[in-house]
């Protein structure tokens, strides 16, 4: 069978554990702190929802600049590992300012010094695996590149199971060490990780994107939208049901189909193309959101998640991939880029409380309109550019 076939030859790849293990952990790390940040700031530290929803968008901004900067010079960069090493070392810093932060001032440097780099890690991890793919199994980079990623949210999911259990063990400090400790051993193994440098264009068996603003544009919308729902998702359960516990099991439904549904996107996005996929991807989550909106009983969440982590699969899976090919000759760009949507769309996230009061499941209709923009956008741009094909013809 030929994914078999294509997995294990992806596990001989030289090197290749190297990132599955970087990946891996980095996942843990924020997985580890992602949930419990903003309590840490709220009853660790005593802040303001104003302040936390500051400070958290001040760092996203910051490293929403910093990543794009750094990712359209680093193609010129004879070696990209210096940069996500120096990232990883800032990031470390910057938790510890933060362990000790008792006042608004300590927790914003803290979290900017802590943040602001970090798009450098994950952006030059992306460009670093697609040139070490590309040379040493060009046949399967693609794929290999989703299972890389897939490893990344193994890791994330398995962070909030320990994460919970370090709060209960040691409290905000504990949670706080063990991000700490996930970026640390990140460290250690980028040490030890050989780079390999980027082939030429024409050797590639990949094909480049057509460049497209609409499409990048109708992304971002997916992204914002995906979002939106991380955010209110959990609260929107909580008020219907009262059962906070209820999402830890709603996210591990997630996790389990978001896996093999990486696996299924990455070989149709090779077969029928990545745009037809996340086009497709798209009606999931519009469905997904719809259902969402209509207060349905609890199972109901449940049913729909493998739905939703289709969804999620080719955006996070198929989507990098695509935005990489957009700029096939400046990889680092790209993967920057794509960290930077993605960005974006989370100071979306921190600034939308601020303008939607409560939490009912309505509120699930402006993830949906968004998605719906998204799929308008994507069906122009197919209509115009069948109308150049005919014109052509």
């Amino acid at each position: 069978m030929k994914i078999i076939a294509d997995f294990k030859k992806f596990l001989n790849i030289k090197g290749a554990w190297y990132l599955l293990l970087g990946l891996f952990l980095y996942g843990i790390g924020t997985g580890i702190l992602a949930p419990m940040n903003a309590i840490y700031m709220s009853e660790g530290i005593g802040l303001s929802k104003v302040q936390i929803a500051s400070i958290f968008s001040i760092s996203v901004i910051l490293n929403m600049i910093i990543t794009l900067s750094v990712g359209t010079i680093s193609d010129k960069m004879e070696r990209k590992k210096p940069l996500p090493l120096v990232a990883l070392v800032l990031c470390m810093i910057g938790l510890l300012i933060y362990m000790q932060a008792d006042t608004y001032s300590l927790a914003l440097i803290g979290m900017i010094v802590a943040v602001a780099p970090s798009g450098l890690i994950m952006g030059q991890f992306y460009a670093m695996a697609r040139n070490h793919f590309m040379r040493l199994a060009p046949s399967i980079y693609e794929i290999a590149q989703i299972w890389l990623r897939a490893t990344l949210s193994v890791g994330f999911f398995i962070g909030l199971l320990l994460g919970a259990n370090l709060y209960v063990l040691a409290s905000f400090k504990g949670v706080l060490f063990g991000n700490f400790i996930g970026y640390f051993f990140l460290f250690i193994i980028l040490l030890s990780y050989k780079e390999y440098e980027p082939i030429e264009v024409d050797a590639q068996e990949s094909t480049g994107e057509a460049f497209s603003i609409v499409m990048l544009l109708a992304f971002l919308l997916l992204a914002c939208a995906d979002a939106l729902r991380g955010l209110y998702l959990p609260l929107v359960v909580v008020e219907l049901f009262e059962q906070p516990e209820l999402m830890s099991y709603l996210w591990s439904v997630q996790a389990v189909f978001e896996l093999l549904f990486m696996t299924v996107a990455g070989y149709w996005a090779m077969r029928f193309g990545s745009k037809k996929i996340i086009f497709l991807s798209g009606f999931c989550a519009l469905i997904t959101y719809f259902i969402y909106s209509s207060s349905p009983p609890l199972f109901v969440f449940f049913l729909v998640q493998p739905l939703y982590s289709f969804f999620v699969s080719v955006l996070y899976g198929v989507g990098i991939g695509f935005v990489q090919r957009m700029f096939h000759r400046k990889i680092g760009f790209g993967s920057s880029l794509y960290v930077f949507l993605f960005e974006f769309a989370k100071l979306v996230g921190y600034i939308l409380p601020f303008i939607i009061t409560g939490y009912q499941p309505s509120i699930f209709l402006l993830p949906a309109a968004l998605v719906t923009t998204s799929i308008v956008l994507m069906v122009g741009l197919f209509l115009v550019n069948r109308k150049k094909q005919l014109n052509f013809a």
